[in-house]
């Protein structure tokens, strides 16, 4: 799996540093840093949950 984001779409709600804080962070702005670009397997499903919530769509998991 491979977790890619578009930053420039990032509204900064914080979903997913809230449902994968292994995978995801946030900037000093608020913005989405992506911390695991190939998250372990294990956490497959807290990553696409988080791809999911998030409002502005910006999170993509391929692979």
């Amino acid at each position: 799996m491979r977790v890619t984001t578009d930053r420039d779409r990032c509204v900064g709600s914080g979903q997913c540093a809230m449902l994968s804080p292994e995978v995801f962070d946030q900037d000093d702005d608020g913005l989405v840093l992506v911390l695991q670009e190939r998250p372990a397997a294990e956490l497959l499903e807290d990553v696409h949950r988080a791809a999911d919530l998030c409002p502005s769509r910006t999170i993509q998991v391929t692979g």
